[in-house]
């Protein structure tokens, strides 16, 4: 007894080894919980807040479909207030698939989500020449002040420096030089040309959204005239060059995007009434060799029984997004959210008034971004955040 009293107070951990319960247990909670552990003792608020042990608890966090919420009181004929949930789609959950990590307060300014890695959300604002850039985990939130003749094109991590950079495109009537721009976060340099003109234009990659694959950011471009072919258009994040890719032979379809799956590039393709989609993906990037891989059928029936709609109410919106190694196909009606799995039978139905699904991911981050401090508005667990 007195052996047992000299040893002090029972360990929290209940006697396992320090290396197996930070690097093989901790490291796997996800943020919310890993924040709550370190009021248990200090050795493991230090050891929980190193550089590389939040590099390796980010590696292991899902990554999950992003959607939101904009909610938006109505007072009369006008929206007043309102929030902005953040909501990482968890279609393995047991119970609320449609858990917010982050409710921000500023919906009657919202416009889009634009961007989303490494833990950061990317939003556009109706406010010209402002982006708001947050980190549901860390809950910091900032401003990003873009010149007003300049249109967002994508966000990136340019890896020899180690910066995050935003990549724009001047508008036609700025009188600035044509080509891209990029704008370093943190620095007071103005945006600086890397693109000479003719070299790549707007019209490529305006209005759809880059995924970042293999260190580039890919557009899928639609032909604008006759005679041109549809292409997907690579940026390179490291040597900071545009270049062109080839895209299967798919006729009398649209596109609905890219994203990365299994490793590879894939393309998902819909038919003219947006019924059926058609999945493709880049077997060899480098010789860019598509191979089809499925084709899913809605059951709209279904659909239509199970959210009392009527059968000629083709008022809906369908993305096809990867969730933590699965593709998802995600069915967007008035009031109603559907998820399809990669056979075409229906999994879940969810009534919930203004969700949005879209072709983004979450993997949240508790690791640090140098560039927050330095930019307009910076707070943490302050305002829009609710």
């Amino acid at each position: 007894m007195a052996e047992a009293a000299r040893g002090g107070p029972t360990p929290p951990h209940g006697g396992i080894p320090d290396e197996i319960l930070i690097w093989d247990i901790l490291v796997r909670l996800p943020p919310k919980s890993l924040l709550r552990c370190r009021a248990v003792c200090r050795a493991w608020r230090t050891a929980t807040s190193a550089r590389d042990f939040l590099i390796a608890n980010h590696a292991r966090q899902p990554t999950r479909p992003l959607l939101y919420v904009c909610n938006l009181p109505h007072y009369g004929h006008y929206k007043v207030g309102g929030d902005i949930d953040i909501i990482p789609f968890d279609h393995r959950a047991a119970a609320d698939k449609l858990q917010p990590v982050a409710l921000l307060g500023r919906a009657s300014e919202f416009k889009d989500l634009v961007a989303s890695f490494d833990g950061l959300v990317v939003f556009d604002w109706w406010r010209r020449k402002s982006l708001g850039i947050c980190n549901s985990a860390t809950r910091q939130y900032a401003r990003l002040m873009v010149p007003m003749d300049f249109t967002f094109l994508g966000m990136y991590r340019h890896p020899p420096t180690g910066e995050y950079r935003v990549l724009m495109y001047p508008c036609l009537a700025a009188g600035r030089e044509a080509g891209c721009y990029v704008l370093s976060l943190g620095s007071i340099q103005p945006p600086r040309s890397i693109v000479r003109p003719g070299e790549v234009h707007k019209e490529v990659i305006f209005g759809t959204k880059s995924v970042l694959f293999r260190g580039g950011l890919h557009w899928y471009r639609v032909q604008q005239h006759e005679g041109e072919s549809n292409m997907i258009i690579v940026f390179d994040t490291t040597a900071e060059t545009f270049r062109q890719m080839r895209v299967p032979v798919v006729r009398g379809t649209t596109c609905d995007g890219l994203f990365e799956m299994d490793g590879m590039l894939g393309m998902s393709s819909f038919n003219d009434k947006a019924t059926s989609i058609d999945i493709w993906v880049l077997q060899d990037y480098a010789s860019e060799v598509w191979t089809f891989k499925c084709h899913i059928e809605l059951p709209l029936a279904e659909i239509m029984a199970s959210c009392g709609k009527r059968d000629d109410d083709d008022s809906w919106e369908t993305v096809v997004v990867p969730g933590d190694g699965e593709l998802l196909v995600l069915v967007k009606f008035p009031n109603w959210l559907v998820q399809i799995d990669m056979d075409g039978k229906l999994v879940a139905t969810f009534n919930h008034t203004g969700v949005q699904p879209t072709q983004l991911q979450l993997k949240q981050s508790l690791v640090p971004h140098d560039f927050f401090p330095s930019l307009h508005g910076y707070v943490v667990n302050g305002w829009p955040f609710t």
